[in-house]
């Protein structure tokens, strides 16, 4: 996988490697696309904000645009590549847990 198979503002289901080397499930908000790497919210279980590197991707299994009204959102300070060097997750607290708002 590469960036020009993501986009931002999309829902993806994916099978991704996890940190123990197995594959898993993954159903992720996708924010926004680097070189190497996208950052995105877990739309299921904790919904961490986390960094995915592309070649941990092993198949899209589904993929749907938000509708702008369903868009979630999280300071930009948050989304910016510096800031996701030498992080891999991120618990991010919202006022509404439906939206990430």
């Amino acid at each position: 996988m590469d960036k020009s198979d993501f986009a931002a503002d999309t829902r993806y289901t994916l099978t991704w490697h996890g940190a123990d080397g197995r594959f898993r499930p993954l159903n992720l908000y996708v924010f926004r696309t680097y070189e190497t790497f996208m950052v995105g919210r877990e739309t299921s279980g904790a919904g961490l904000l986390r960094r995915i590197p592309y070649n941990e991707v092993e198949r899209i299994v589904q993929a749907q645009e938000a509708a702008p009204a369903d868009r979630l959102a999280v300071p930009a300070a948050l989304l910016d590549e510096k800031y996701w060097r030498d992080r891999t997750e991120l618990q991010h607290y919202s006022s509404s847990p439906t939206l990430g708002k």
